[in-house]
């Protein structure tokens, strides 16, 4: 990635979760993260974060940079902590619109995303289930693209197991239905993709089954034998470094890094949701860090949710924002400070 001098943008998230709690947190414990950034969304919104924040006895500094997405909020329109609420849904996507523009445009150099709930998205009547499929509709339009002309893809790691998802928001039913020959082949190509740009070096790729015990020979499910195989070795043949398919059960601990030792592989491919991120969120959500790939900018977002229990309480933990801008910041090649 080239060094970028053009701001981050930081997006609210939520307002009725810890998004915008998280982000007044994270800026009063590292300020000089945020030398360069800019939160999008609702002024209204962030000063009542801060004022969340403030009560519970820690300083709130002046410098946090806010672009201001469409009319603020009078304090009587401001979403309530812990409710799914159309107004919180419509702020969260006003925000990353402008966002994602802003990065199409090249005005900013990466997005970090604080966490939204899918629900409230839906109630505002947004078609899309999530970031991911958000940030992707709006990049394939950019480009003039359909959105299967744009694939993407889900990567959600933390400093001991990086793994990417074969699919993403959908119903397990579905997800299986999902996983073919061509779409673990176009994973493999965007992962190795993604990995080549941001460490410089072919990645060693890790395919996990589908069935327990990567179905054993064809007893416990075919999946193994008739798709995953065939992806694995068309891989293969294109020349990456690709293995498996590996027992799920297993394939994780022996990527895993520990006490400065590398894991025998460097990411594992993943064939729905929660077969590849329980394994990263039970290592901690402090530390990990959601990372789309396949899009045309840098994106990246807590690994957690929105944690309408905790809204408005100001004791959420900020580390996850925070690691989700150092690894944007790192991917961008920009450095935090003056």
């Amino acid at each position: 990635m080239h060094a970028d001098k053009k701001p981050i943008a930081i997006t609210i998230g939520d307002a009725a979760g810890i998004g915008p709690e998280i982000i007044v947190k994270a800026f009063c414990q590292a300020p000089e993260q945020f030398h360069n950034c800019i939160v999008v969304g609702d002024k209204a919104v962030m000063q009542r974060a801060s004022q969340v924040v403030a009560a519970n006895q820690i300083p709130v500094q002046a410098g946090l940079s806010i672009q201001q997405v469409g009319s603020p909020l009078a304090p009587e329109q401001l979403p309530v902590f812990g409710k799914i609420s159309a107004v919180a849904g419509q702020l969260a996507a006003d925000s990353i619109t402008w966002a994602t523009q802003a990065a199409l445009r090249g005005e900013v150099s990466a997005i970090v995303t604080a966490p939204l709930h899918k629900e409230a998205l839906s109630l505002a009547g947004v078609k899309f289930p999530g970031h991911t499929e958000m940030l992707q509709a709006l990049a394939a339009q950019h480009l003039h693209k359909t959105i299967a002309q744009l694939p993407v893809r889900m990567m959600l790691a933390n400093r001991e197991l990086k793994t990417v998802l074969v699919t993403i928001h959908q119903p397990l039913r579905q997800a299986i239905d999902a996983i073919t020959v061509d779409s673990i082949l176009e994973t493999l190509r965007i992962t190795h993709r993604a990995e080549l740009a941001f460490t410089g070096r072919a990645p060693h790729l890790a395919v996990a089954g589908l069935n327990p015990h990567a179905g054993e020979g064809g007893l416990l499910g075919r999946e193994e034998l008739d798709i995953i195989q065939p992806a694995t070795q068309l891989a293969k043949a294109e020349g990456m470094h690709v293995s498996g398919p590996w027992s799920p059960d297993t394939v994780f601990m022996r990527a895993r890094a520990e006490q400065g030792q590398p894991g025998a592989f460097d990411v594992v491919v993943a064939m729905y949701h929660d077969q590849g991120l329980i394994p990263v969120k039970y290592l901690g959500v402090e530390q990990g860090v959601n990372i789309t790939l396949g899009l045309p900018f840098v994106r990246t977002s807590p690994d957690h949710g929105t944690a309408f229990d905790l809204a408005g309480k100001g004791v959420a933990d900020p580390s996850s924002l925070l690691e989700a801008l150092a690894v944007a910041r790192r991917l961008t090649g920009i450095g935090s400070g003056a």
